[in-house]
């Protein structure tokens, strides 16, 4: 069961954005950091359903096999520009695939795992498309959960982005920064949105509320304090004025679902710029088979961020 005195504390927050007139849909907000209606009757295995990527999409692990391997080759054909340390962790790392141009605009992708899994080998193919339009491309690494509290990800991640602006012109890279990130690294690049190199951000199927994460598996591992889901879920937080297109999958549980359509709706109260973009019928796997094309949607979108367009 969840804590009846976190639930009040969350159930508070909730209120807070309605009655700030910073949600506009009551019973959306209050689902995201509540949980679902029946969140408090649920048992362990329904909460933890309810945000299992994994289980709800099996075919995922053969998707990312697929990426591993194209990204392997991409790797291999950058051997000078990978694997570059930013700081003392072992997965202080960057790869950086540098455009023709040192000034085009650069694409970072931050990868996804909840925080606790994956590493950022696995989707450099994602960003065939950018760089096919001229973009350079860079992917950091991070030290996952439990090796690292959420603060303590965000913090490298800060400090991966102030590396890239002091050395990443020594290596090519010396555009300004479109941030962007898949589920866990959705989370992460709307929090690193206000960094001064960022000009815009795309968020991928990301997590903007994380209260009800306490009550899953994924706890286990991430530990979330109170000050945490305080400070680091963006729905509790002023909206950074810079661009910041929001995409999910239809197909996604509807908790993805609904954390992207509600910190749409939370941005655009305070008048913060960004575009919603549903991807039809993906799920949340395969919705990354719109960034990777030149024409994807979401390489579009990525594209129109970095140009203006």
């Amino acid at each position: 069961m969840t804590d009846p005195s976190r639930r009040t504390l969350i159930a508070g927050s909730a209120g807070a954005l309605i009655g700030a007139g910073l949600i506009a849909a009551p019973s959306a907000a209050q689902n995201l950091v509540e949980g679902p209606d029946n969140w408090a009757t649920m048992n362990r295995a329904e909460r933890d359903a309810a945000y299992n990527n994994s289980a709800a999409v099996p075919e995922g692990a053969g998707m990312i096999d697929r990426w591993n391997a194209a990204s392997a080759e991409l790797r291999k054909a950058h051997k000078d520009t990978v694997d570059l340390p930013y700081g003392k962790g072992e997965r202080n790392r960057w790869d950086l695939f540098p455009a023709k141009d040192p000034k085009a605009p650069c694409f970072v992708f931050i990868h996804g795992g909840y925080w606790q899994a994956r590493s950022r080998e696995s989707f450099s193919c994602l960003t065939d498309g950018v760089r096919e339009a001229g973009m350079s491309a860079a992917l950091p690494g991070y030290t996952l959960a439990p090796d690292a509290t959420l603060s303590q990800i965000v913090a490298e991640l800060i400090s991966a982005l102030d590396w890239l602006g002091t050395e990443g012109p020594k290596h090519g890279i010396a555009g300004p920064v479109i941030i962007s990130g898949w589920s866990a690294g959705g989370h992460l690049a709307a929090q690193l949105l206000a960094h001064p190199s960022v000009q815009a951000g795309l968020a991928i199927s990301g997590i903007f509320e994380l209260a009800p994460l306490r009550d899953t598996y994924l706890n286990d591992k991430l530990k979330l304090t109170d000050e945490e889901v305080a400070s680091l879920s963006p729905l509790r937080l002023p909206a950074v004025e810079k661009p910041l297109t929001l995409a999910y999958g239809s197909a996604e549980l509807s908790p993805l679902v609904e954390n992207s359509r509600v910190f749409h709706a939370f941005r655009a109260a305070q008048h913060a710029p960004g575009a919603l973009i549903p991807v039809s019928k993906a799920n949340h796997f395969s919705v990354l088979d719109a960034l990777r094309p030149r024409d994807g949607l979401l390489a579009r979108a990525a594209i129109d961020l970095a140009y203006g367009l």
